[in-house]
């Protein structure tokens, strides 16, 4: 597969979603008394860019199937003509607004109305990183300044929202990170829906602008509500609940995510992959950077370290006779920009050598914890929560709303590494090094009375989950 070229594979998938799609569409546009009065053709391709043919072909997938409003791309000042086509206006993305940027858009386009498509309000976050933030008066600042000059704009974000479960992507320049569930994005309205003194100076601006006509009035906020903390009662080690998966599968070499015979032959999207294997001795484990993104190693169950993507090398103690070495990996989440977007594959992606020696012969479990997975472990063999619980490991509890279930965040002091699961929902990932420290939950997720949370932990564990009334996206650090 070759991504956002004009490769056949590629055009043929495009081609089958936009016939179902773009019908839909085509009825809304403005000219059909519809509310559609533009369409964006693509967005940052110029950052992409690897086919001279890619965004006309693009433009004529829209416009044969009855597109017929005004058309736009969108890119940063730098790739505003790789990323454009003839026939569609080019705007810009940035977030302070440089007379140069202007210039070039006007000297590429001189007889076009000028557009800001993606005024970044803020910005999303990674972990191991600081939550950034780009304050109010800087962002109003260049929004006035924009609107003074008769340009168009466009908010990215008004408001970010959240990705749940494993959706949330990565960036691979200059090195893979991951990015945080939470994409409040230091928005005017925060993740949870509220007002922000962004908000508000923005609220005033734009009023000025609106030719003497009252703005609507504000919307009532929800109510979002501390609840008593859900205490974890029951425990599943992750290898008895192995049983629970689709599989296993047996292969004499890695069979990376994407490739597993499961979910009707179409793969394994996200989640965890369990790879395991014999050895009859110790020594040095290399991962070849075949580990996309992150994997848990264990001898006969018992933990010996960490692979991830800069970490390839791991000593393995050495021991009598024929032993288990799994490798439990992650995928972390997937880029969504630049030109890595052709190298997604996860799991294991080659082969992991000791002693120089690849391994071979695998037992693969796919863990990719989807809700059926999650609500067959009610068949699982829970023990009462010891006082020394082991991990990787599922851990259960209750949680109580009474009334109508109100928003709340997930706090997880005491606990490492992992995934929260309300009602068999995959909440998202969370993960103590931040900057996110709690989870949004919104109301209704959420039943009136009994909840059941469903932890699944891979380091260190408490025996509570706690319910706030507040955010927690770690600690700030303005935009530079």
């Amino acid at each position: 597969m070759r991504l956002r070229t004009t490769h056949s594979g590629f055009t043929q998938a495009v081609n089958t979603f936009f016939d179902k799609l773009i019908p839909k569409l085509v009825q809304l546009q403005f000219k059909k008394g519809g509310p559609i009065i533009a369409i964006q053709v693509e967005n940052g391709y110029g950052s992409f860019s690897k086919d001279d043919g890619y965004m006309f072909y693009i433009k004529e997938a829209l416009q044969s199937r009855g597109i017929s409003e005004l058309l736009l791309t969108s890119d940063n000042h730098n790739t505003l003509k790789s990323g454009g086509v003839d026939g569609a206006i080019r705007s810009l993305k940035l977030q302070k607004l440089n007379q140069r940027d202007i210039q070039d858009l006007n000297s590429i386009q001189p007889n076009n109305p000028t557009m800001v498509m993606d005024f970044w309000t803020g910005w999303f976050d990674m972990w191991g990183d600081l939550h950034h933030v780009l304050p109010p008066e800087d962002m109003v600042s260049t929004m006035r300044e924009i609107l003074k000059r008769g340009m168009s704009v466009n908010l990215y974000m008004f408001h970010g929202g959240s990705t749940f479960g494993f959706m949330s992507g990565a960036l691979a320049d200059p090195s893979y990170k991951a990015l945080v569930p939470s994409y409040d994005f230091d928005a005017p309205l925060t993740e949870a829906g509220e007002y922000t003194p962004k908000y508000h100076l923005l609220r005033d601006l734009l009023s000025r602008h609106n030719r003497g006509v009252d703005l609507p009035d504000m919307p009532a906020l929800h109510y979002r509500e501390a609840y008593e903390p859900a205490i974890m009662y029951h425990h599943l080690s992750l290898w008895d609940a192995l049983r629970f998966t689709e599989g296993p599968f047996k292969s004499l070499r890695p069979v990376n995510m994407e490739s597993l015979p499961v979910n009707n032959g179409n793969g394994q999207s996200y989640g965890y992959m369990l790879y395991e294997t014999t050895i009859t001795s110790g020594g040095l484990l290399s991962s070849g950077d075949n580990v996309r993104d992150r994997a848990m190693v264990f001898v006969d169950r018992s933990y010996i370290g960490l692979f991830k993507r800069q970490n390839v090398e791991l000593a393995v103690p050495d021991g009598k006779g024929r032993r288990t070495l799994s490798l439990l990996v992650e995928n972390c989440g997937r880029v969504h920009q630049g030109r890595d977007l052709d190298k997604q594959h996860k799991g294991l992606v080659g082969d992991i050598l000791l002693n120089n020696i690849p391994l071979r012969d695998f037992t693969i479990y796919s863990l990719d914890m989807k809700p059926s997975f999650i609500d067959s472990l009610y068949q699982a063999p829970w023990k009462t929560l010891p006082e020394n619980p082991s991990f990787p490991g599922f851990f259960m509890g209750r949680m109580y709303a009474y009334g109508y279930p109100s928003d709340t965040f997930v706090k997880l002091p005491g606990w490492e590494k992992g995934v929260v699961f309300i009602n068999g929902l995959n909440l998202g990932r969370y993960w103590s090094i931040g900057p996110q420290q709690a989870l949004y939950l919104p109301g209704p997720f959420l039943n009136s009375g009994i909840n059941q949370v469903i932890m699944f932990e891979e380091q260190e564990g408490d025996y509570k989950v706690h319910f706030e009334d507040t955010p927690d996206l770690g600690m700030a650090a303005d935009i530079q």
